[in-house]
């Protein structure tokens, strides 16, 4: 087997793990460097600097980042098949809850997002606009098509096998086998899934937790938009796609009822377990589980 190159950091929050055939240069890693916080500033909720916080602090328009129109027009599509439970603008649902930009994790009750969000937030090729105040958050699928944006900068200048991984979204060039790790024992895998030029995305409740109001545990970062209540019945969920913007999107949509038919309309398979420890798979899944 090949000796690959293997390159770490933190960025947008989260590890980021680059494998390569040759290592990378100084050149190539400021390029991808540059690449993700282009990618944050435009993004992120959680940058003063951005361009989310000036949406939220008084609406009005913002130079939109080439990502715009793909990824706001997916969620229109998510918000469809999940009859409004994912919704760009469930960032300041989020922060009340505990999970703002200093992660003070505070629990202030629920919130609902905005029920008519296509009537608030609109998009061109060269501008987003809020015709209100409010917080976008791109978490159901900007990490995955931020990882697309890497692999294709990398595949435009290197030759031979290319993983690019940020905390659980994996795309890659070459062939791989993804272990499924158990939402409740990361000592454990569910499963290995093989991937040849695909992308994974996974999503679990666990991975960014804190406790409740109360002291209690049951809060997490995956919110029906339409109550601000975290969601109880799905404990991880897995998405295997072409691009992995799009099974970063399934994994969200899978959720909630109207994900498997999301994932099918965008030629996802998958897999999911739920709280209470039962595993389900899509009829397409090539995910060698462990039962």
């Amino acid at each position: 087997m090949t000796e690959m190159s293997r390159w770490e950091f933190e960025a947008i929050g989260t590890r980021w793990q680059i494998d390569t055939a040759a290592a990378l240069s100084p050149e190539v890693r400021g390029l991808v460097d540059t690449l993700i916080d282009d990618f944050d500033r435009a993004w992120s909720r959680f940058r003063a600097d951005g361009h989310i916080a000036a949406l939220a602090e008084a609406g009005g328009s913002v130079r939109a980042s080439a990502d715009a129109p793909a990824m706001l027009d997916l969620y229109v599509a998510l918000s469809d098949a999940t009859s409004g439970a994912v919704n760009p603008l469930v960032g300041d649902a989020l922060a009340r809850r505990g999970y703002d930009a200093h992660y003070g994790f505070v629990d202030r009750g629920a919130q609902p997002a905005p029920a008519a969000w296509r009537e608030l937030l609109s998009w061109t090729d060269d501008t987003v606009t809020l015709s209100a105040p409010a917080t976008i958050d791109v978490g159901a699928l900007g990490k995955g098509r931020l990882v697309d944006r890497v692999l294709s900068l990398l595949v435009g200048r290197l030759d031979g096998s290319i993983t690019v991984d940020a905390g659980g979204d994996i795309a890659l060039r070459g062939t791989e086998s993804i272990a499924l790790e158990h939402p409740y024992d990361p000592t454990r895998a569910i499963g290995v899934w093989p991937l040849s030029d695909a992308a994974l995305c996974a999503s679990a409740t666990q991975r960014r937790a804190w406790p409740g109001a109360d002291g209690g545990g049951g809060l997490h970062h995956v919110l029906d938009a339409r109550t601000g209540e975290p969601v109880r019945t799905i404990a991880a969920t897995w998405a295997s796609a072409a691009d992995a913007m799009t099974a970063d999107a399934a994994a969200t949509a899978l959720f909630f009822e109207g994900g498997p038919q999301f994932a099918h309309s965008h030629g996802v398979s998958w897999v999911r377990m739920t709280t209470d420890g039962r595993v389900e798979w899509s009829p397409d899944s090539k995910a060698e589980l462990f039962l």
